[in-house]
């Protein structure tokens, strides 16, 4: 029930934000009946269908092939959506504030009311003009057009009545007045012309082309401007993780390491999530990138995959050309558990990494141990840190594979020196980091808790969209120090 009311939740706000994205990009921006109004409707309700099959297809078990087809531009739509979304909040800042300058800007411009009214063709001396300034006559009644109408078409011959007025009303200063006409003269004078009206003193007034209201141009600017700046924002967060982790370095001080075992580097890879993306190719990157490093060690720390051993087997077997002097060591992350855990267990050790399912090895200078993901407790097998550390030797040190940053505090109750963890991505989308931050004691780095320090990788790979913004994927070189070196 309550999954079930999450879920209409989730469905409604995805609605909502569809719907003020359309309004801002399309409704706003285009005319009803439009071919661009029609395609922006139609992407409208294609695009969340395609992100709701691309988040659904892998659990319903669809053919591995179909969850490829929908995962890219599902998934890449999600991103979109999220940085579309917050650069159009963005824009509501500023809207008014550009709609407040265009209209002081045209209420200030000399030219506003001569783009709005109609002007003679031919521009005489200032006496011959309407007004005598070269600007136009008032409409009718003392009133005058606002800046961002069009003056209709027929007010032409008001205009021109009223140059013609005007042009009259100067002649009559400087010719002799005549004598007042009698009788037929005056019927003469008084009777409408037979022909068209004489037009060689001016040409006929012309109106301006109709064109896009400052409203209007507004809404496609600030439109323009958030499409450019998120699609931006999506664009060079893919290629960062289609190019691969980068390598980061930090050395770990340990109290009881020993002077033997000073210098030791372990290369931490987390969250590298295979699956209908990111595929062999990813694997093979990753792979290459730590085996430049030249490790002691490799810890995988869980979130390997996102999908089964059928589907993504082969793309996982680049792992079995990891090279390290002290082997590679594997712990499950929550993903496994998603993906059959068991069977993934028994396919990396195959390729050659060691699986530590709530145990522990002997390495020079220290203790290594690992612990199942705490979501394996649903099937029972959950991490067991009594089993991992309760009967060595507190004296030796301990570093401690754990998928999640989240049982620190049994590492800490349990005497660990040191925590090797991934699951958060750096927060991988900003501004995620701020809601990975309410759920994870750390969300990337280095941090310390009373006696254990623990370290939490941002990962190589991407959950979802295969963007990551503010959170750049990496491979992290650990090197121990010795207190006693």
């Amino acid at each position: 029930m309550v999954f079930a009311l999450v879920g209409l939740v989730v469905l409604a706000l995805l609605g909502a934000v569809h719907r003020y994205v359309w309004r801002r990009f399309v409704g706003d921006t285009t005319a009803p009946g439009s071919p661009l109004r029609r395609a922006g409707t139609v992407a409208a309700f294609v695009l969340p269908l395609l992100s709701i099959g691309a988040m659904t297809s892998g659990r319903v078990g669809a053919p591995f092939w179909l969850q490829q087809v929908l995962a890219w531009p599902g998934f890449l739509w999600l991103a979109c959506l999220l940085y579309l979304t917050l650069a159009l909040l963005v824009g509501e800042v500023v809207r008014p504030v550009l709609l407040r300058v265009l209209a002081r800007r045209d209420a200030a411009a000399p030219g506003a009311a001569a783009r709005t009214v109609p002007e003679p063709a031919t521009a005489g001396p200032a006496g011959e003009s309407g007004t005598g300034t070269g600007t136009p006559a008032d409409l009718p009644g003392g009133s005058r057009p606002r800046t961002e109408e069009l003056v209709p078409s027929h007010s032409a011959g008001a205009s021109a009545r009223s140059e013609a007025a005007g042009r009259t009303a100067t002649e009559s200063v400087t010719e002799p007045v005549a004598e007042p006409a009698t009788g037929p003269e005056r019927e003469r004078e008084t009777e409408p012309a037979a022909g068209p009206p004489a037009t060689s003193a001016t040409a006929p007034a012309t109106t301006l082309a109709p064109g896009p209201s400052r409203r209007l141009f507004v809404s496609r600017v600030v439109g323009g401007a958030a499409a450019a700046a998120g699609l931006a924002t999506v664009g060079y967060g893919t290629y960062g993780v289609l190019r691969g982790p980068s390598v980061r370095r930090i050395t770990v001080p340990l109290a009881k390491l020993p002077r033997a075992a000073h210098g030791f580097r372990i290369a931490v890879v987390s969250d590298i999530h295979i699956g209908p993306i990111l595929g062999r190719a990813h694997t093979r990157r990753i792979v290459d990138t730590i085996n430049a490093t030249s490790p002691d060690l490799v810890a995988v720390v869980g979130d390997l995959v996102d999908g089964s051993v059928a589907d993504l087997g082969s793309a996982a077997e680049p792992l079995s050309a990891l090279r390290a002097r002290h082997g590679s060591f594997f712990v499950t992350g929550n993903h496994e558990y998603f993906s059959g855990a068991g069977q993934w267990v028994d396919h990396v050790r195959e390729l050659g990494l060691h699986p530590l399912e709530n145990a522990r090895v002997e390495i020079e200078g220290f203790d290594l141990a690992g612990v199942n993901d705490i979501a394996g407790e649903t099937e029972g097998q959950g991490p067991d840190f009594g089993r991992a550390l309760g009967d060595r030797d507190r004296g030796r040190a301990a570093v401690l594979l754990a998928h999640q940053p989240v049982v620190i505090h049994d590492a800490v109750e349990h005497g660990v020196d040191l925590q090797l963890s991934g699951h958060t991505h750096g927060g991988q989308l900003w501004p995620g980091n701020l809601l990975a931050e309410l759920a994870n004691p750390t969300v990337a780095g280095l941090e310390r808790y009373g006696d254990t320090q623990l370290f939490v990788s941002r990962g190589a790979g991407a959950w979802g969209p295969p963007v990551r913004v503010g959170a750049p994927s990496d491979i992290t070189v650990v090197e121990l120090a010795s207190r006693q070196a």
